[in-house]
């Protein structure tokens, strides 16, 4: 039977989205100066204020205050006419230390503290209870679903655009969100539908020329030309976007969970990602379940897969793995399950250890999800263990 499926992004410039970026740009310095932190940071962005509040332990706290202002400047909120800018907003800062009763679970985990000859890897417990979700499947090259993948795309090509020449004409927030029409085999057949909601200066006409404008420098480099069959192509559906960002919303960081995902095509367990360090299993175990959902669809055991992962505060140890693999499987699911827990350690400080994830690599993912990407900083993105899954299937 065909279907449509709807998917959305937003631009760095979202009030969320502004939110996400001061968050993981704090825990990026705090990672910078002591690899060992323990990061939650939680930001609010409204008309002319930012509050930054949440629990920082490190050997030095950087100046969050300085952070917040560039990382605003960055985005692109500059003109003191606008509400909330990087040089005139308030800045009210509220961190405090890590609660010990928390800090005593990670830094030593049950089972270190119930047993004997406990390897390393369980020193270390998992920093809440709670249960993450990984997801690949092939419809696109980087094994993500095709509808946020194209909105993700789209999202970037915007700022990219408004950065290479457009400033004068756009502004920093924006939205993207494209329906897919998918035919009776399952697959993508054509975008029946694609909206592009993007801040303006004042004076431009939305039809005579954003519209072109927008086709012309985001549309065509990011959608492939087969998937624009009669795509009906809605633009600022209101008439009028000048006033947005902070000013115009208020946003604040872990607002756009799905948005960060996988566009509501897999479950999620509901922790948002951004500054969180990385013994937060809220983030370092959703980006292990995509690694291991990445590698068995690679390898070829499945051609969707969705992992669950489950853990208990202060435990080293998962308390449940659960692997879902949609009917797409070519090997026995069981068999699927059991090769991912002989081949990935998904205890918090193995995680840890085999991603990287102690480094200032976060605020490159606040903005454009955070899986599918390219780069260095998405370690949970490499398909490294996919000849050892093959192994274990006998693929």
């Amino acid at each position: 039977m065909s279907y449509t499926y709807s998917s959305e992004s937003v631009t760095e410039g979202h009030p969320d989205k502004v939110a996400d970026a001061i968050s993981d740009a704090v825990l990026d310095a705090t990672l910078a100066g002591d690899a060992a932190a323990r990061v939650a940071c939680e930001t609010l962005v409204t008309k002319d204020l930012c509050v930054i509040a949440g629990e920082i332990g490190a050997a030095t706290v950087p100046d969050i205050e300085a952070i917040a202002r560039k990382t605003i400047h960055r985005i692109g909120y500059t003109r003191t006419n606008s509400g909330f800018d990087a040089d005139n907003c308030e800045v009210w800062i509220r961190v405090q230390e890590q609660s010990a009763e928390i800090f005593q679970g990670v830094a030593r985990s049950e089972e270190a503290r119930s047993g004997e000859n406990v390897e390393d890897d369980e020193l270390q417990g998992a920093g809440d209870q709670g249960l993450m979700y990984g997801f690949a499947c092939d419809e696109t090259e980087v094994l993500m679903p095709i509808g946020p993948y194209l909105a993700h795309r789209l999202a970037e090509r915007l700022s990219a655009a408004r950065r290479d020449g457009l400033a004068a004409v756009l502004g920093p927030d924006g939205k993207t969100q494209v329906t897919l029409e998918y035919s009776n085999d399952g697959k993508p057949s054509r975008l029946r539908s694609l909206l592009i909601s993007t801040q303006h200066a004042p004076g431009v006409d939305r039809d005579a020329e954003l519209r072109p404008l927008l086709w012309e420098q985001v549309v065509g480099p990011v959608v492939p030309e087969h998937l624009l069959q009669d795509t009906a192509f809605f633009v600022n559906p209101t008439g009028r976007f000048v006033h947005g960002g902070p000013a115009a919303d208020t946003g604040l960081t872990g607002r756009k969970i799905i948005v960060d995902t996988y566009g509501g095509i897999s479950r999620h367990g509901g922790g948002a990602f951004s500054g969180k360090d990385p013994s937060k299993v809220d983030r370092s175990a959703a980006y292990a379940a995509r690694w291991v959902a990445k590698n068995i669809v690679a390898s070829g055991a499945a051609r969707r897969a969705e992992i669950q992962v489950a853990y208990a505060i202060g435990m080293a140890n998962p308390v449940s793995i659960l692997v879902e693999t949609f009917g797409t499987e070519n090997v026995d699911r069981k068999f699927i399950e059991q090769a991912v827990r002989d081949v990935f350690d998904l205890r918090p400080a193995a995680i840890i250890r085999d991603l990287d994830l102690r480094k200032p690599i976060y605020e490159a993912t606040a903005a454009y999800g955070h899986f599918g990407r390219n780069g260095d900083e998405f370690s949970w993105e490499r398909t490294d263990r996919v000849e050892e899954l093959r192994s274990a299937l006998n693929l």
